[in-house]
């Protein structure tokens, strides 16, 4: 079937366009360096002509309150309507785990807008609610780094591999639409300071690691459980060390 990924050349687009190419699928990466921007419509009608299953794996280019929601709604809207008129019978989105919990990030606010269009579109749809990547855990804690030590809240945290959620996205995008969300994280569960503490020991980073009750993700404080999937969250199957080991081969 012929599936467009919008986002197709980022972290996730790239991998799944791949694995969607190796099952004999037509996967078209369609981003703003393919002609095709979801902010303007430009290059919409062409690169949705023929498609079955549109995924969005797009993210904004900032993460400022008010330009994400604009990103989000404007993007996801020129989206939708151009997949109405293409015929689209599946739309497929990656969103996060907990968006509901952290209301007040505004980051989270957006892919709650996001998703709130997707449902009220008419098109079948399939949302899938992901944990943090293992690839963004470096922004983390650089994030939480105050006067030179990185400050963690001791809540649960279970990240997953980018391999794993372009594995996941690429079933479901394959699959029947949900109407509804499916939940993925990693293989293992760990207390968040704790895993940033033996993540910048790998890494070999001198910062110290403070656990930190009131410690901001990203703007926003955190309860036990604001990051971690529910009963049924469909697990990946590569570790962090496993994945840290292969990413450093890799370089």
């Amino acid at each position: 079937m012929k599936i467009v990924v919008i986002g197709g050349t980022g972290l996730i687009g790239s991998k799944l366009v791949a694995k969607l190419g190796e099952h004999g699928h037509e996967a078209v990466a369609a981003a703003p360096n393919t002609g095709v921007d979801t902010l303007t419509g430009e290059g919409l009608a062409e690169v949705l002509a023929g498609a079955q299953v549109v995924v969005d794996v797009s993210n904004s280019p900032s993460f400022e309150r008010a330009a994400v929601l604009k990103f989000f709604e404007t993007s996801t809207g020129n989206l939708l309507e151009a997949e109405a008129a293409a015929g689209v019978g599946h739309h497929v989105a990656v969103s996060i785990v907990g968006t509901e919990r952290i209301p007040d990030n505004g980051y989270f606010a957006a892919k709650i807008a996001q998703e709130q269009l997707i449902e009220k579109s008419g098109i079948p749809f399939s949302l899938v609610h992901s944990t943090q990547f293992f690839e963004f855990a470096r922004g983390i804690a650089d994030e939480g780094t105050v006067d030179g030590k990185v400050h963690i809240a001791p809540v649960l945290f279970q990240p997953i591999a980018g391999d794993d959620v372009a594995q996941a996205v690429g079933r479901t995008a394959v699959g029947a639409p949900l109407n509804g969300r499916v939940e993925i994280a990693g293989p293992e569960q760990y207390r968040m300071d704790e895993f940033f503490r033996q993540a910048l020991t790998a890494w070999g980073d001198p910062r110290e690691v403070v656990t930190d009750p009131h410690a901001r993700y990203f703007g926003s404080e955190l309860s036990e459980r604001s990051l971690v999937p529910g009963d049924g969250a469909v697990l990946g199957t590569i570790g962090y060390r496993d994945w840290l080991g292969r990413d450093v081969a890799g370089k």
